[in-house]
């Protein structure tokens, strides 16, 4: 009896009803020294060279991905940007690429000729005005058809987003093609329709701009369509609710609540539409016959073609071809800016 009052009086409590204690833990289920030991066990030396091994490995990962995608814009980009610029800085024309003349090196001769001829002034000012405009309306025409969207049923909107999209995928040339028939003067049918009789659109500059400016608007503006109005679905429904219970008219929502969330995807539109309207050639070529009458049309890829190919200047023409490169580096430079900052602000 004294035994058993003993052992029953010395038994831990962590141990009554069969309940035994765990690894590294005392009486009473504290921890035991085990347990102390373990967690005051640091990281040896070894343990750190295994996870800094891991993590340099997971950083040439990436590259090893990109690698492939590298190596062919190196092929397809960097060599004809090195040519270019090489070109730009030789004395290049028919006498040379025939090898009837040898090759001189000009250095910054051509891009001087550039600034003194008057010319190339007047064509990078037409360039900038123009593509602004193109900008501009694209933008326009695409911001209206995507609130549009939002407003009319489910079966205009189909409709609506089939012709913008067949708009889009149509090539350039055709597109140019079409255009310039329906503004013919003699059989084109919107001079009939509007009673404008024999008028040449691309006889006169402004109006040969303008042309192509529709036909440039036509094929862009889908892309601004469809990527406003994906952010107009993104807007909360209830901040418009709010704005129009305070009496806002559809004008003020748009330009106080909608335009300020859609921020960032005006951003990337504009900066998009910048660089294509930038270096629009197919249409100008096209519709004004390679830059018009006497000229008058020409734009910075149109002119640096001329320059090139039908003059037989290539050293120039690669010089107007790197200053264009130029002017769109600085501008997706500022794309790249501002969308790592919107990114950055999210």
């Amino acid at each position: 009896m004294a035994t058993s009052a003993r052992t029953s009086t010395d038994t831990p409590a962590g141990t009554e009803k069969g309940v035994r204690p765990g690894p590294g833990r005392g009486p009473g289920g504290a921890p035991g020294p085990g347990r102390e030991l373990r967690r005051d066990r640091a990281p040896g030396p070894g343990r750190r060279r295994g996870a800094g091994s891991g993590s340099g490995h997971g950083g040439w990962t990436p590259w090893l991905y990109l690698a492939p995608a590298l190596a062919v814009l190196a092929g397809l980009l960097v060599y004809p940007i090195y040519q270019l610029g090489l070109i730009s800085l030789l004395e290049y024309t028919q006498a040379q690429v025939s090898g009837g003349a040898p090759t001189s090196f000009q250095g910054l001769g051509n891009y001087r000729a550039l600034a003194a001829d008057p010319e190339f002034w007047r064509v990078l000012l037409a360039t900038v005005v123009f593509a602004a405009a193109c900008v501009v309306a694209t933008l326009a025409v695409g911001c209206a058809l995507a609130v549009l969207l939002t407003r009319v049923r489910a079966v205009p909107r189909l409709a609506l987003m089939l012709a913008a999209l067949g708009a889009w995928a149509t090539p350039a040339v055709t597109g140019s093609t079409v255009w310039v028939f329906l503004f013919d003067p003699d059989f084109g049918p919107v001079n009939r329709l509007f009673g404008l009789g024999d008028f040449s659109w691309t006889y006169e500059r402004y109006s040969a701009f303008a042309l192509v400016l529709f036909e440039v608007v036509w094929c862009s503006f889908p892309f601004v369509m469809v990527t406003v109005y994906a952010g107009i679905r993104a807007v909360p429904a209830e901040v418009l609710e709010a704005a129009a219970l305070d009496g806002a008219s559809q004008w003020r929502i748009w330009r106080s609540v909608t335009a300020p969330l859609l921020r960032p995807i005006l951003v990337v539109v504009t900066i998009q539409s910048i660089i294509w309207d930038f270096k629009i050639f197919t249409q100008i070529y096209v519709m004004t016959n390679g830059g018009g009458i006497a000229r008058q049309n020409l734009v910075l890829n149109v002119y640096a073609y001329q320059k090139a190919f039908a003059s037989s200047q290539y050293s120039l023409g690669s010089a107007i071809g790197v200053v264009m490169l130029l002017i769109l580096l600085a501008v997706t430079l500022v794309y790249l800016r501002l969308v790592r900052r919107q990114g950055a602000e999210l």
